[in-house]
């Protein structure tokens, strides 16, 4: 059943038009990752799919129904979707209270609110601390407790604006477990963003990229703007995001994006010699694993994502905080 319909959708800021969709259809009751760079529209998007602003233009429907976005409508489509920020605000006092406040809200009795929570707590593994103070927990723990309080409105939609991006390792792990979890055990329809195409791509029935506002076919990783901006010999000199520069023996025209492979970026070892190239150095900030694969995220002028088989990532052996080099050769560059 389709949850979502949307048909020329735009969004504009000022003389900007930062989203620009021709349809995007959403099924109920899956989960559906969205990718794409800072700066893609997807803070826009999800906030139009939370009811939480109107699009410039466009129609949407809700569960087979056009979306009127005028006070009254807004307020009763609100009670089924629940959008879960990148930055959540807790308030001042107990995970409890911070929980009963949308269901006193919604007219639940004080037994209902107890119910209803303790449930909610014991799902996401947080019932041990529903007296603590909700705005002194840990990163993790405070993502857990936001999930719980939308659990425990009991919406169709639970809408996450990057949900593991201030967490540790392990707590995105725990995460996206619950969030698997939470779809699979109450049907709840999920749409989360992310930059990590690895670890949504994992998750999500099905994955969506935007770029500049439009939707693209595919996920894709380690993608740049890019401008010629010199010569030399038979090379061109490339630069990326205006930080970074390749030497390439190529020529991409008028083309305005290239992608880099993730599974051809070679990674250096420390203290070998390193034969000419484009070099760049960084630090590891992350790491996944998959059932065949490593994933690592390089944070150096660019934000970077290799891809290594288990036997290279233990000939490497690169940790969270390490700094390594990596060489990227024309055969990792991709024109679009």
């Amino acid at each position: 059943m389709i949850l979502y319909q949307l048909k020329q959708i735009s969004q504009v800021f000022g003389s900007r038009t930062v989203l620009n969709i021709d349809e995007l259809v959403i099924e109920q009751g899956l989960i559906h990752g969205l990718l794409g760079p800072n700066g893609a529209g997807k803070t826009t998007l999800m906030n139009i799919l939370g009811f939480l602003e109107a699009p410039a233009t466009g129609q949407i429907t809700f569960e087979g129904t056009a979306v009127d976005f005028s006070r009254r409508h807004l307020q009763q489509l609100r009670r089924q979707v629940v959008v879960v920020s990148q930055r959540p605000v807790m308030f001042t006092t107990t995970v409890y209270k911070n929980m009963a406040f949308g269901l006193k809200i919604r007219g639940f009795s004080s037994g209902e609110r107890r119910r209803i929570i303790d449930e909610s707590l014991e799902l996401v593994g947080m019932r041990h601390m529903i007296a603590a103070q909700a705005h002194k927990l840990s990163g993790g723990e405070t993502q857990r407790v936001v999930l719980a309080r939308a659990l425990a409105l009991s919406p169709r939609v639970i809408i996450c604006d990057e949900p593991t991006s201030s967490v540790d390792l392990e707590s995105q792990q725990a995460i996206i477990k619950l969030l698997k979890q939470i779809n699979e055990e109450k049907g709840i329809s999920i749409i989360l963003s992310s930059h990590d195409r690895f670890q949504t791509t994992a998750l999500a029935h099905r994955t969506l990229f935007l770029d500049h506002g439009k939707l693209f076919n595919g996920a894709y990783e380690n993608m740049f703007s890019v401008k010629t901006v010199g010569q030399e010999g038979q090379d061109t000199l490339f630069s990326l995001n205006d930080t970074v520069t390749l030497r390439l023996p190529m020529d991409i025209g008028f083309k305005k994006r290239i992608l880099l492979d993730p599974w051809r970026i070679e990674l250096l070892k420390n203290g070998a010699p390193h034969a000419p190239g484009n070099l760049l150095q960084g630090k590891v900030t992350q790491i996944s694993q998959g059932k065949n694969s490593i994933r690592l995220v390089l944070e150096s002028e660019i934000q970077l994502v290799l891809m290594l088989t288990p036997e290279q990532y233990h000939t490497h052996m690169p940790m969270i905080g390490s700094s390594v080099s990596v060489r990227i050769s024309h055969n990792a560059v991709s024109v679009l």
